[in-house]
Protein backbone atom coordinates (compact mmCIF):
# COMPACT_ATOMS: atom_id res chain seq x y z
CA UNK A 1 0.00 0.00 0.00
CA UNK A 2 2.68 2.20 0.92
CA UNK A 3 0.91 5.40 1.74
CA UNK A 4 2.36 7.59 4.09
CA UNK A 5 1.30 9.26 7.12
CA UNK A 6 1.45 13.16 5.34
CA UNK A 7 1.79 14.67 2.15
CA UNK A 8 -0.47 13.29 -0.68
CA UNK A 9 -2.16 15.36 -2.67
CA UNK A 10 -4.05 13.22 -5.17
CA UNK A 11 -7.73 12.22 -5.49
CA UNK A 12 -9.04 8.32 -4.94
CA UNK A 13 -12.06 7.00 -6.54
CA UNK A 14 -13.57 3.66 -6.35
CA UNK A 15 -16.46 1.93 -6.54
CA UNK A 16 -18.27 1.17 -3.02
CA UNK A 17 -20.68 -1.18 -3.72
CA UNK A 18 -19.94 -4.74 -4.27
CA UNK A 19 -18.73 -5.39 -8.01
CA UNK A 20 -22.09 -6.85 -10.23
CA UNK A 21 -25.43 -6.28 -11.57
CA UNK A 22 -27.56 -4.40 -9.59
CA UNK A 23 -30.23 -1.51 -8.97
CA UNK A 24 -27.68 0.34 -8.63
CA UNK A 25 -24.08 1.38 -7.92
CA UNK A 26 -22.31 3.71 -5.38
CA UNK A 27 -18.91 5.44 -6.80
CA UNK A 28 -16.68 7.40 -4.23
CA UNK A 29 -14.20 9.97 -4.93
CA UNK A 30 -11.87 11.97 -2.32
CA UNK A 31 -9.41 14.57 -2.65
CA UNK A 32 -9.04 17.86 -3.15
CA UNK A 33 -10.03 17.49 -7.06
CA UNK A 34 -13.04 15.34 -6.17
CA UNK A 35 -15.54 18.62 -6.80
CA UNK A 36 -13.61 19.35 -9.69
CA UNK A 37 -13.77 16.29 -11.66
CA UNK A 38 -17.58 15.80 -11.08
CA UNK A 39 -18.24 19.23 -12.18
CA UNK A 40 -16.50 18.54 -15.33
CA UNK A 41 -18.77 16.07 -16.50
CA UNK A 42 -22.17 17.22 -14.26
CA UNK A 43 -24.26 20.49 -15.29
CA UNK A 44 -24.22 22.10 -11.88
CA UNK A 45 -21.31 23.98 -9.93
CA UNK A 46 -20.97 21.83 -7.32
CA UNK A 47 -18.25 24.24 -5.36
CA UNK A 48 -21.43 26.84 -5.02
CA UNK A 49 -23.85 24.34 -3.19
CA UNK A 50 -24.42 23.69 0.05
CA UNK A 51 -22.25 20.67 2.16
CA UNK A 52 -24.70 17.62 2.49
CA UNK A 53 -26.75 18.17 -0.31
CA UNK A 54 -28.17 15.69 -3.22
CA UNK A 55 -28.54 16.64 -6.70
CA UNK A 56 -29.71 14.93 -9.90
CA UNK A 57 -28.71 15.05 -13.39
CA UNK A 58 -26.76 13.79 -15.98
CA UNK A 59 -23.00 12.82 -16.09
CA UNK A 60 -21.46 14.18 -19.78
CA UNK A 61 -18.15 13.25 -20.69
CA UNK A 62 -18.18 16.30 -23.87
CA UNK A 63 -21.06 15.46 -25.68
CA UNK A 64 -21.67 11.86 -24.61
CA UNK A 65 -24.29 11.15 -21.59
CA UNK A 66 -22.40 8.33 -19.36
CA UNK A 67 -25.71 7.74 -17.23
CA UNK A 68 -28.10 9.89 -15.03
CA UNK A 69 -27.43 9.73 -12.08
CA UNK A 70 -27.64 11.01 -8.28
CA UNK A 71 -24.47 13.44 -6.61
CA UNK A 72 -24.23 13.06 -3.34
CA UNK A 73 -22.15 16.13 -1.71
CA UNK A 74 -19.91 16.31 1.64
CA UNK A 75 -17.33 19.14 1.68
CA UNK A 76 -14.04 18.50 4.22
CA UNK A 77 -13.19 18.82 6.68
CA UNK A 78 -17.12 18.01 7.63
CA UNK A 79 -17.04 14.20 5.19
CA UNK A 80 -15.88 10.37 6.07
CA UNK A 81 -12.32 11.07 5.21
CA UNK A 82 -11.96 14.70 6.41
CA UNK A 83 -11.71 15.90 2.76
CA UNK A 84 -13.77 16.92 -0.08
CA UNK A 85 -16.14 13.83 -0.88
CA UNK A 86 -18.36 13.00 -3.54
CA UNK A 87 -20.57 9.77 -3.80
CA UNK A 88 -22.14 9.19 -7.45
CA UNK A 89 -25.17 6.60 -7.08
CA UNK A 90 -25.79 5.09 -10.76
CA UNK A 91 -27.46 2.35 -12.34
CA UNK A 92 -25.69 -1.10 -11.09
CA UNK A 93 -24.52 -1.94 -14.99
CA UNK A 94 -21.18 -3.08 -14.58
CA UNK A 95 -19.77 -1.38 -17.97
CA UNK A 96 -22.14 2.10 -16.98
CA UNK A 97 -19.73 1.88 -13.37
CA UNK A 98 -16.45 0.91 -15.06
CA UNK A 99 -17.12 3.60 -17.86
CA UNK A 100 -17.78 6.52 -14.93
CA UNK A 101 -14.75 5.52 -12.94
CA UNK A 102 -12.41 5.59 -16.60
CA UNK A 103 -14.16 9.29 -16.86
CA UNK A 104 -12.59 9.99 -13.32
CA UNK A 105 -9.58 8.88 -13.55
CA UNK A 106 -8.58 10.51 -17.34
CA UNK A 107 -9.70 13.54 -15.47
CA UNK A 108 -7.21 12.91 -12.66
CA UNK A 109 -8.10 10.75 -10.23
CA UNK A 110 -6.30 7.05 -9.39
CA UNK A 111 -8.16 3.92 -8.03
CA UNK A 112 -8.68 4.19 -4.33
CA UNK A 113 -6.33 1.36 -2.40
CA UNK A 114 -7.89 -1.18 -0.32
CA UNK A 115 -9.40 0.59 3.40
CA UNK A 116 -7.59 3.75 1.66
CA UNK A 117 -11.00 6.17 2.48
CA UNK A 118 -11.05 4.83 5.90
CA UNK A 119 -7.24 5.71 6.17
CA UNK A 120 -7.66 9.19 5.41
CA UNK A 121 -10.46 9.42 7.67
CA UNK A 122 -7.88 8.15 10.42
CA UNK A 123 -4.81 10.42 9.26
CA UNK A 124 -7.43 13.49 8.99
CA UNK A 125 -8.61 12.83 12.40
CA UNK A 126 -11.80 11.87 11.41
CA UNK A 127 -11.57 8.51 13.81
CA UNK A 128 -8.95 6.95 15.54
CA UNK A 129 -7.47 3.58 15.04
CA UNK A 130 -9.63 1.11 16.91
CA UNK A 131 -12.85 2.98 15.21
CA UNK A 132 -11.49 2.38 12.09
CA UNK A 133 -10.48 -1.11 12.56
CA UNK A 134 -14.33 -1.24 14.00
CA UNK A 135 -15.85 -0.44 10.52
CA UNK A 136 -14.25 -3.38 8.94
CA UNK A 137 -15.71 -5.39 11.50
CA UNK A 138 -19.26 -3.69 11.26
CA UNK A 139 -18.70 -4.76 7.32
CA UNK A 140 -17.77 -8.31 8.08
CA UNK A 141 -20.39 -9.04 11.18
CA UNK A 142 -23.12 -11.68 10.38
CA UNK A 143 -24.95 -11.60 13.67
CA UNK A 144 -26.42 -9.17 15.75
CA UNK A 145 -24.10 -9.49 19.11
CA UNK A 146 -21.12 -9.21 16.31
CA UNK A 147 -22.72 -5.99 14.82
CA UNK A 148 -23.27 -4.18 18.51
CA UNK A 149 -19.56 -4.50 19.12
CA UNK A 150 -18.52 -2.93 15.96
CA UNK A 151 -21.17 -0.42 16.40
CA UNK A 152 -20.13 -0.02 20.06
CA UNK A 153 -16.40 0.28 19.34
CA UNK A 154 -16.78 2.73 16.03
CA UNK A 155 -18.45 5.16 18.46
CA UNK A 156 -15.74 5.49 20.51
CA UNK A 157 -16.69 3.05 23.38
CA UNK A 158 -13.08 0.92 23.47
CA UNK A 159 -10.95 4.54 22.53
CA UNK A 160 -12.80 6.18 25.74
CA UNK A 161 -12.11 3.60 28.07
CA UNK A 162 -8.35 3.50 26.80
CA UNK A 163 -8.35 7.21 26.37
CA UNK A 164 -9.23 7.74 29.95
CA UNK A 165 -6.51 5.46 31.07
CA UNK A 166 -3.91 7.08 28.98
CA UNK A 167 -4.69 10.44 30.57
CA UNK A 168 -4.32 9.23 33.82
CA UNK A 169 -1.08 8.14 33.11
CA UNK A 170 -0.01 11.02 31.46
CA UNK A 171 -0.39 13.33 34.80
CA UNK A 172 1.91 10.97 36.59
CA UNK A 173 4.53 10.72 33.88
CA UNK A 174 4.36 14.97 33.62
CA UNK A 175 5.00 15.32 37.38
CA UNK A 176 7.71 12.73 37.33
CA UNK A 177 9.49 14.38 34.40
CA UNK A 178 9.38 17.57 36.10
CA UNK A 179 11.02 16.13 39.46
CA UNK A 180 13.76 15.15 36.70
CA UNK A 181 14.22 18.50 35.90
CA UNK A 182 14.92 19.50 39.85
CA UNK A 183 16.50 15.98 40.40
CA UNK A 184 19.13 18.21 42.55
CA UNK A 185 16.50 19.42 44.40
CA UNK A 186 15.40 16.00 46.07
CA UNK A 187 11.62 16.93 45.35
CA UNK A 188 8.38 14.87 44.33
CA UNK A 189 5.78 16.10 42.49
CA UNK A 190 3.91 13.16 42.15
CA UNK A 191 2.03 11.72 44.42
CA UNK A 192 3.62 7.86 44.98
CA UNK A 193 1.02 6.34 46.90
CA UNK A 194 -1.77 8.25 44.84
CA UNK A 195 0.04 6.70 41.74
CA UNK A 196 0.39 3.00 43.32
CA UNK A 197 -3.45 3.59 43.65
CA UNK A 198 -4.10 4.51 40.24
CA UNK A 199 -1.54 1.61 38.13
CA UNK A 200 -3.58 -0.71 40.40
CA UNK A 201 -6.92 0.45 39.41
CA UNK A 202 -5.48 0.98 35.75
CA UNK A 203 -4.41 -2.74 35.76
CA UNK A 204 -7.61 -3.90 36.77
CA UNK A 205 -9.33 -2.59 33.68
CA UNK A 206 -6.99 -3.88 31.64
CA UNK A 207 -6.90 -7.07 32.59
CA UNK A 208 -11.12 -6.90 32.68
CA UNK A 209 -10.42 -6.07 28.66
CA UNK A 210 -8.20 -9.09 28.34
CA UNK A 211 -10.90 -11.00 29.84
CA UNK A 212 -13.20 -9.76 27.63
CA UNK A 213 -11.20 -11.06 24.47
CA UNK A 214 -12.43 -14.37 24.86
CA UNK A 215 -15.98 -13.38 24.39
CA UNK A 216 -14.88 -10.75 22.07
CA UNK A 217 -13.18 -13.68 19.95
CA UNK A 218 -16.61 -15.49 20.27
CA UNK A 219 -18.93 -12.98 19.14
CA UNK A 220 -16.35 -12.08 16.19
CA UNK A 221 -15.49 -15.71 14.76
CA UNK A 222 -18.15 -18.20 16.15
CA UNK A 223 -17.69 -21.22 18.41
CA UNK A 224 -17.01 -24.64 17.54
CA UNK A 225 -19.17 -27.37 19.14
CA UNK A 226 -18.02 -31.08 18.39
CA UNK A 227 -21.18 -33.24 19.21
CA UNK A 228 -19.71 -36.63 20.04
CA UNK A 229 -20.82 -39.78 21.53
CA UNK A 230 -21.37 -43.54 20.90
CA UNK A 231 -22.78 -45.27 17.76
CA UNK A 232 -26.56 -44.54 17.51
CA UNK A 233 -26.81 -41.81 20.51
CA UNK A 234 -28.46 -39.09 18.20
CA UNK A 235 -25.83 -37.00 16.71
CA UNK A 236 -26.93 -36.94 13.22
CA UNK A 237 -30.51 -36.71 14.48
CA UNK A 238 -29.21 -33.53 16.74
CA UNK A 239 -27.55 -31.56 13.87
CA UNK A 240 -30.41 -32.03 11.57
CA UNK A 241 -32.88 -31.36 14.34
CA UNK A 242 -31.17 -28.26 15.22
CA UNK A 243 -31.15 -26.99 11.32
CA UNK A 244 -34.76 -28.05 10.59
CA UNK A 245 -33.67 -30.12 7.88
CA UNK A 246 -31.99 -33.89 6.47
CA UNK A 247 -28.30 -33.06 6.78
CA UNK A 248 -27.02 -35.70 8.07
CA UNK A 249 -28.13 -39.37 7.50
CA UNK A 250 -29.36 -41.25 9.96
CA UNK A 251 -29.84 -44.64 10.32
CA UNK A 252 -29.78 -47.36 13.27
CA UNK A 253 -26.47 -48.99 11.73
CA UNK A 254 -23.88 -48.23 13.93
CA UNK A 255 -20.93 -46.25 11.90
CA UNK A 256 -23.14 -44.23 9.64
CA UNK A 257 -21.48 -41.63 10.12
CA UNK A 258 -17.46 -42.35 8.48
CA UNK A 259 -16.46 -38.46 8.77
CA UNK A 260 -16.88 -35.16 10.53
CA UNK A 261 -19.99 -32.74 9.02
CA UNK A 262 -19.75 -29.30 9.49
CA UNK A 263 -22.83 -26.57 9.56
CA UNK A 264 -23.34 -23.39 11.09
CA UNK A 265 -26.60 -22.02 13.24
CA UNK A 266 -27.21 -18.45 14.40
CA UNK A 267 -28.27 -18.65 18.34
CA UNK A 268 -28.80 -15.71 20.45
CA UNK A 269 -26.53 -13.62 18.03
CA UNK A 270 -24.02 -16.13 18.77
CA UNK A 271 -22.73 -18.28 15.62
CA UNK A 272 -22.41 -21.86 16.42
CA UNK A 273 -20.32 -24.19 14.09
CA UNK A 274 -21.73 -27.52 15.24
CA UNK A 275 -19.39 -30.64 13.89
CA UNK A 276 -21.18 -33.78 13.57
CA UNK A 277 -18.54 -37.01 14.58
CA UNK A 278 -18.24 -40.35 13.82
CA UNK A 279 -19.83 -42.89 16.97
CA UNK A 280 -17.10 -43.30 19.01
CA UNK A 281 -16.31 -47.09 20.16
CA UNK A 282 -13.42 -49.05 21.47
CA UNK A 283 -13.30 -51.32 18.82
CA UNK A 284 -14.25 -51.42 15.07
CA UNK A 285 -13.16 -53.80 11.85
CA UNK A 286 -14.01 -51.50 9.64
CA UNK A 287 -10.71 -49.28 8.44
CA UNK A 288 -12.90 -46.32 7.30
CA UNK A 289 -14.92 -45.95 10.41
CA UNK A 290 -11.80 -46.30 12.55
CA UNK A 291 -10.21 -43.36 10.33
CA UNK A 292 -13.65 -41.48 11.50
CA UNK A 293 -13.08 -42.18 15.25
CA UNK A 294 -10.12 -40.55 15.40
CA UNK A 295 -11.01 -37.40 13.21
CA UNK A 296 -13.57 -37.36 16.30
CA UNK A 297 -11.85 -37.44 19.23
CA UNK A 298 -9.42 -34.79 17.54
CA UNK A 299 -12.53 -32.23 16.31
CA UNK A 300 -13.31 -32.68 20.60
CA UNK A 301 -9.33 -31.79 21.54
CA UNK A 302 -9.86 -28.77 19.24
CA UNK A 303 -13.74 -27.51 19.90
CA UNK A 304 -14.54 -24.53 22.40
CA UNK A 305 -17.35 -26.81 23.62
CA UNK A 306 -18.43 -30.08 23.36
CA UNK A 307 -21.73 -31.87 23.43
CA UNK A 308 -21.84 -35.20 24.64
CA UNK A 309 -24.66 -36.97 23.39
CA UNK A 310 -25.61 -40.26 25.14
CA UNK A 311 -28.53 -42.66 24.61
CA UNK A 312 -30.60 -42.12 28.20
CA UNK A 313 -31.84 -46.02 28.04
CA UNK A 314 -28.44 -47.42 26.84
CA UNK A 315 -25.65 -45.53 28.88
CA UNK A 316 -25.20 -46.18 33.04
CA UNK A 317 -24.65 -44.10 35.23
CA UNK A 318 -20.93 -44.76 35.66
CA UNK A 319 -20.22 -44.50 32.43
CA UNK A 320 -21.44 -40.78 32.32
CA UNK A 321 -19.48 -39.94 35.17
CA UNK A 322 -16.20 -41.14 33.77
CA UNK A 323 -16.91 -39.37 30.60
CA UNK A 324 -17.65 -35.93 32.90
CA UNK A 325 -14.43 -37.41 34.74
CA UNK A 326 -12.36 -37.05 31.28
CA UNK A 327 -13.62 -33.96 29.89
CA UNK A 328 -12.62 -32.46 33.09
CA UNK A 329 -9.28 -34.19 33.13
CA UNK A 330 -8.72 -32.64 29.56
CA UNK A 331 -9.83 -29.30 31.08
CA UNK A 332 -12.38 -29.53 27.70
CA UNK A 333 -15.31 -27.44 28.11
CA UNK A 334 -18.48 -29.55 27.85
CA UNK A 335 -22.41 -30.18 28.51
CA UNK A 336 -23.73 -33.85 28.87
CA UNK A 337 -26.77 -34.28 26.85
CA UNK A 338 -29.03 -37.21 27.62
CA UNK A 339 -30.98 -38.03 23.90
CA UNK A 340 -33.99 -40.24 23.09
CA UNK A 341 -36.48 -38.87 26.69
CA UNK A 342 -39.53 -38.36 26.73
CA UNK A 343 -42.53 -37.03 28.47
CA UNK A 344 -43.41 -40.62 29.29
CA UNK A 345 -40.06 -41.71 31.40
CA UNK A 346 -38.89 -38.56 32.07
CA UNK A 347 -38.81 -38.55 35.61
CA UNK A 348 -37.28 -41.82 35.92
CA UNK A 349 -34.50 -41.45 33.73
CA UNK A 350 -33.86 -38.28 35.92
CA UNK A 351 -34.11 -39.99 39.32
CA UNK A 352 -31.57 -42.67 37.19
CA UNK A 353 -28.60 -40.04 36.86
CA UNK A 354 -29.47 -37.67 39.32
CA UNK A 355 -26.05 -37.70 40.94
CA UNK A 356 -24.78 -37.06 37.85
CA UNK A 357 -25.11 -32.86 37.91
CA UNK A 358 -25.84 -30.51 35.20
CA UNK A 359 -27.31 -33.26 32.32
CA UNK A 360 -29.69 -31.63 29.55
CA UNK A 361 -32.48 -34.34 29.02
CA UNK A 362 -33.74 -33.62 25.41
CA UNK A 363 -35.28 -35.85 22.47
CA UNK A 364 -33.52 -34.75 19.47
CA UNK A 365 -35.92 -37.04 17.07
CA UNK A 366 -39.07 -35.37 18.92
CA UNK A 367 -37.11 -32.15 19.69
CA UNK A 368 -37.80 -32.15 23.04
CA UNK A 369 -35.95 -29.81 25.63
CA UNK A 370 -33.90 -28.23 22.20
CA UNK A 371 -34.27 -24.63 23.32
CA UNK A 372 -33.14 -25.74 26.83
CA UNK A 373 -30.14 -26.98 25.48
CA UNK A 374 -29.45 -23.62 23.36
CA UNK A 375 -30.17 -21.67 26.02
CA UNK A 376 -27.26 -23.56 27.95
CA UNK A 377 -24.72 -23.91 24.88
CA UNK A 378 -25.08 -19.52 25.04
CA UNK A 379 -25.00 -19.85 28.61
CA UNK A 380 -21.85 -21.87 28.69
CA UNK A 381 -19.99 -19.29 26.50
CA UNK A 382 -21.12 -15.62 27.93
CA UNK A 383 -20.65 -17.02 31.70
CA UNK A 384 -22.90 -14.15 32.62
CA UNK A 385 -20.09 -11.84 30.84
CA UNK A 386 -20.86 -8.41 29.54
CA UNK A 387 -23.46 -7.57 27.69
CA UNK A 388 -22.61 -6.57 24.16
CA UNK A 389 -22.98 -3.02 24.12
CA UNK A 390 -20.42 -3.09 26.86
CA UNK A 391 -16.77 -3.02 25.73
CA UNK A 392 -14.97 -5.89 24.62
CA UNK A 393 -12.01 -6.58 22.82
CA UNK A 394 -12.66 -8.63 19.68
CA UNK A 395 -9.28 -7.72 18.20
CA UNK A 396 -6.18 -9.95 18.25
CA UNK A 397 -3.37 -6.70 17.77
CA UNK A 398 -5.79 -5.03 20.32
CA UNK A 399 -5.61 -7.98 22.62
CA UNK A 400 -1.80 -8.69 22.57
CA UNK A 401 -0.85 -4.65 22.80
CA UNK A 402 -2.59 -4.92 26.19
CA UNK A 403 -0.97 -7.75 27.32
CA UNK A 404 1.85 -5.60 27.01
CA UNK A 405 0.10 -2.81 28.88
CA UNK A 406 -0.15 -5.36 32.10
CA UNK A 407 3.25 -6.19 31.64
CA UNK A 408 4.28 -2.60 31.76
CA UNK A 409 1.46 -1.77 34.80
CA UNK A 410 3.49 -5.05 37.16
CA UNK A 411 6.83 -3.35 35.89
CA UNK A 412 5.49 0.35 37.47
CA UNK A 413 4.04 -1.58 40.29
CA UNK A 414 7.49 -3.71 41.34
CA UNK A 415 9.60 -0.13 40.91
CA UNK A 416 6.96 1.31 42.96
CA UNK A 417 8.33 -1.28 45.89
CA UNK A 418 11.24 -0.81 45.41
CA UNK A 419 11.39 2.73 45.64
CA UNK A 420 13.12 3.06 42.21
CA UNK A 421 14.20 6.69 41.25
CA UNK A 422 11.92 8.83 38.86
CA UNK A 423 14.36 8.07 35.92
CA UNK A 424 13.79 4.75 36.14
CA UNK A 425 9.74 4.76 37.12
CA UNK A 426 9.24 7.39 33.64
CA UNK A 427 10.94 4.89 31.51
CA UNK A 428 8.25 2.25 32.22
CA UNK A 429 5.27 4.43 32.30
CA UNK A 430 6.68 5.95 29.05
CA UNK A 431 6.11 2.25 27.95
CA UNK A 432 3.05 1.86 29.45
CA UNK A 433 1.81 4.81 27.42
CA UNK A 434 3.48 3.51 24.34
CA UNK A 435 1.40 0.59 24.54
CA UNK A 436 -1.86 2.06 24.84
CA UNK A 437 -0.84 4.73 22.12
CA UNK A 438 -0.59 1.73 19.08
CA UNK A 439 -3.49 0.67 19.79
CA UNK A 440 -5.59 4.07 19.38
CA UNK A 441 -3.01 5.19 16.88
CA UNK A 442 -1.90 7.97 18.50
CA UNK A 443 1.48 5.60 17.92
CA UNK A 444 1.83 4.38 14.90
CA UNK A 445 3.97 4.13 11.78
CA UNK A 446 3.50 3.49 7.71
CA UNK A 447 3.91 -0.37 8.42
CA UNK A 448 1.33 -0.93 10.74
CA UNK A 449 -1.18 1.09 8.97
CA UNK A 450 -0.65 -0.63 5.23
CA UNK A 451 -1.30 -4.52 7.74
CA UNK A 452 -4.23 -3.02 8.83
CA UNK A 453 -5.71 -1.56 5.71
CA UNK A 454 -4.78 -3.83 3.03
CA UNK A 455 -7.07 -5.63 4.89
CA UNK A 456 -10.14 -3.61 4.25
CA UNK A 457 -12.50 -3.89 0.88
CA UNK A 458 -11.58 -1.50 -2.47
CA UNK A 459 -13.78 1.39 -1.73
CA UNK A 460 -13.99 1.59 2.09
Amino acid sequence: MSLKLTGWEDTIVALATPPGVGAIGVIRLSGKQAIDIVNSLFHKDLHQQKTHTIHVGFLKDHSEVLDEVVVSLFKGPRSYTGEDVIELSCHGSPFIQQRIIDTCLAKGARLAKPGEFTLRAFLNGRLDLTQAEAVADLIASNTEASRKTALNNIRGGFSRVLSELREQLIKFSALIELELDFSQEDVEFADRTELEHLVKKIKVQTEQLLDSFRLGNVIKNGVSVAIIGKPNAGKSTLLNAFLNEDRAIVSDIPGTTRDTIEEVINIDGILFRLIDTAGIRDHSHDVIETVGIEKSLQKMKQADIVLYLFDVHEMLLAEVEAVAAEMQHQQLLYLLVGNKTDAEDDETIRNKFSSCSGVIYISAQSQLHLEVLKERMVDIVLQDKAQTESTIVTNARHYHALQQVNSSLQDITEGLNSQLPGDLLALDIRRCLQYLGEITGEVTNDDQLDYIFSKFCIGK
